[in-house]
């Protein structure tokens, strides 16, 4: 199995996912007003996936000084969703991909290593996305602690 990966200048594929209220966001939609920060992650309470949304929790108002929205995307139900933003008050919408076919469509799906072992599974990536939905940058297999910081330190995008 050969995973997609996704560079500088592609066109980022397009989604339709329910967010934590049952609402359906696309991606035409989130760019319209502005680039956004999509960033793939394993589960909701787990250890690295907590710590990346909460890091990007924190530096929430720099993104959104600089104009730029922040939006998750897991396998996880729209109502795990919810919780995991209520525990943790997130201040940002998370997607559910359960089919996982937009983590696909972005290389965020797919082989990888785990404990020395190749599993099939999600890879922790982030896309900065401009307005005109291209790619302005593609990371995958990013650590969850201090990434948020580094994509910080990534803007402005247009």
């Amino acid at each position: 199995m050969s995973n997609i990966t996704l560079t500088e200048g592609d066109v980022a594929p397009d989604f339709s996912l329910e967010n934590q209220d049952g609402t359906f966001v696309d991606l035409k939609s989130l760019v319209a007003s502005g680039p956004v920060v999509i960033y793939f992650y394993p589960k909701d309470f787990t250890p690295g996936c907590t710590t990346e949304a909460c890091d990007f929790r924190d530096l929430y108002d720099k993104f959104v000084e600089s104009g730029v929205k922040v939006v998750g995307i897991s396998p996880d139900t729209a109502e795990k969703h919810k919780k995991f933003i209520a525990e943790y008050e997130l201040n940002f919408d998370l997607l559910s991909d359960p089919t996982k076919a937009t983590m696909a469509a972005y290389g965020a799906f797919g082989e990888k290593m785990n404990y020395g072992k190749v599993v099939s599974g999600v890879i922790r990536s982030t896309f900065l996305i401009g307005k005109d939905q291209l790619v302005k940058k593609a990371m995958y297999g990013v650590k969850a602690k201090g990434h948020a910081s580094r994509v910080v330190n990534l803007l402005p995008i247009s």
